[in-house]
């Protein structure tokens, strides 16, 4: 009989802890629409405090809030927008920006730590004196973390560059924060800092940093009040939404300082992973909170197989294709539950290299 649960498949998946659905109960609300919901507003204005932007936005989802910023950027249809070929926008997210805000994607290859090559960027920006064939690129998008990269963080120097070669081109630039503060974690720089840079950040509450529902956006005051009536467009409006928002403070005022400890277990995880025979991490690319591992050929196993046998220990992971798995620590992930991860790993290989079932 499984004892435990050990959920590794996302961040997303933490559950509120008491303090937050203390604060929940007690919220002081009113109608988030009408711009009265005090909670909200306390979260809004600390959001914007911490990322060093003029106002912030409320969310329902990262997606939406990403949606609503390249909608923002690029108001009129058949806008341009940069981003890289393996981004969380760009895959993710249903092709909301081309589907729903007729914003054609421009993708520049992702390098291996989740950057794209300066020189691509700027070879992607259309010339505008050819815009009788061309789109209009308006503006650039970053990610901070890179979730398909395996969580990799992007330097303040790389950010600013992005920033000035924005600046040059007359462009906006959009950074997806949606684990943020996990990078400014794993890099020691604060959050303002990170995205000082852009013009505005996306900022996922319910993903490292444990709060149940939501994102923020952050910007300047303009871009925020467009924003808003993007939310409502898209029925993101919500009214006594201060129930949702006083989780997202407690997860802030808690959760920011628990980031090192998933940082140090996912570090500890994969360098436990890569003295399994028959797996492979890559030790060194793991800077925040997600681990990718590799079946190595011969290992007559799948990661479909892997993660039904671990199942059956109550531990649940992410297949990301036949050989390669995801794994992401998060606030609800102890340092022995990473052992005990291991173990049964460890104990499902050692089974098949045995022809065990």
């Amino acid at each position: 009989m499984v004892t435990r649960t050990i959920d590794l498949r996302s961040d997303t998946v933490t559950k509120p802890t008491e303090t937050m659905r203390l604060a929940m109960a007690k919220a002081e609300v009113d109608d988030d629409v009408l711009i009265y919901d005090p909670t909200a507003r306390h979260l809004e204005t600390e959001m914007a405090r911490i990322t060093g932007k003029e106002a912030a936005l409320f969310v329902p989802s990262g997606t939406m809030g990403n949606l609503i910023s390249v909608l923002v950027h690029c108001e009129i249809r058949g806008s341009e927008v940069i981003l890289g070929n393996n981004s969380h926008i760009h895959i993710y997210e249903n092709g909301g920006i081309s589907t729903i805000g007729g914003v054609h994607p421009r993708p520049v290859k992702n390098n291996e730590d989740g950057t794209m090559d300066i020189n691509l960027i700027e070879s992607a920006i259309r010339n505008p004196d050819f815009e009788i064939c061309y789109p209009k690129t308006r503006l650039i998008c970053l990610e901070n973390s890179h979730a398909n990269s395996g969580g990799r963080v992007l330097s303040v120097d790389y950010t600013d560059q992005v920033g000035e070669l924005a600046k040059k081109h007359n462009l906006k630039l959009h950074i997806d924060g949606a684990r943020i503060f996990n990078a400014s974690v794993a890099l020691g720089v604060p959050v303002h800092r990170l995205v000082q840079a852009a013009d505005s950040v996306s900022v996922c509450l319910s993903k490292g940093l444990g709060a149940p529902v939501g994102s923020v956006i952050v910007g300047t005051k303009s871009f925020i009040d467009r924003a808003r009536i993007l939310r409502k467009t898209l029925g993101g409006g919500m009214r006594q939404v201060g129930i949702l928002c006083a989780a997202a403070l407690v997860a802030l005022q808690e959760n920011v300082g628990k980031l090192g400890n998933d940082h140090k277990n996912a570090k500890t995880l994969a360098e436990g992973l890569n003295k399994i025979k028959g797996l492979k991490a890559d030790v060194a690319s793991v800077e925040t909170n997600i681990v990718y591992f590799e079946i190595l050929e011969g290992s007559n196993i799948t990661a479909l197989k892997l993660g039904k046998i671990l199942e059956e220990h109550g531990i649940l992971l992410m297949p990301d294709s036949s050989s390669r798995v995801r794994i992401v620590i998060h606030h609800q992930v102890s340092a022995s539950d990473v052992q005990y991860t291991l173990s049964c790993i460890k104990q499902a290989m050692t089974g098949v290299e045995n022809g065990g079932n």
